[in-house]
């Protein structure tokens, strides 16, 4: 079908396919940066619980090097914060993703003439699902 389709409407449908594939990737980008954060978290919760005298370690590598109290916590809380800002700047890259496709949705449609809906993501609006 797609061999019927005006040059323009077949690049349309080039850059959504681009578009879902983005998505794909900040999807993953963005559960792997809410997995590191928890971990981080709990980790600050569990130093909580930790006496400042007891001897530590944090792995670097294939080893464990000793380390002290507040320089393991200093090490966390950077770690948080980071984390948080690049899952803050995963979603709103994100958002700019979804904006982009409904955008290109759009088009496609008026250069196909209004006709149906395509499938992608947060696919649906006016009319879907009806009853």
């Amino acid at each position: 079908m797609q061999g019927n389709l005006p040059p323009e409407a077949q690049e349309k449908i080039e850059e959504l396919q681009g578009l879902q594939e983005t998505a794909q990737t900040v999807a993953t980008q963005k559960q792997e940066a809410e997995s590191s954060l928890t971990e981080a978290q709990s980790a600050l919760e569990e130093l909580e619980n930790v006496d400042e005298d007891t001897q530590m370690y944090r792995q670097v590598g294939e080893l464990f090097v000793a380390t002290e109290y507040d320089e393991a916590q200093d090490e966390l809380d950077d770690k948080v914060d980071s984390l948080e800002i690049r899952l803050e700047t995963l979603e709103k890259q994100e958002d700019r993703v979804q904006q982009q496709f409904e955008e290109l949705q759009g088009e496609l449609e008026e250069l196909l003439g209004g006709g149906g809906a395509m499938g992608g993501p947060g696919a649906g609006g006016p009319g879907a699902g009806g009853a």
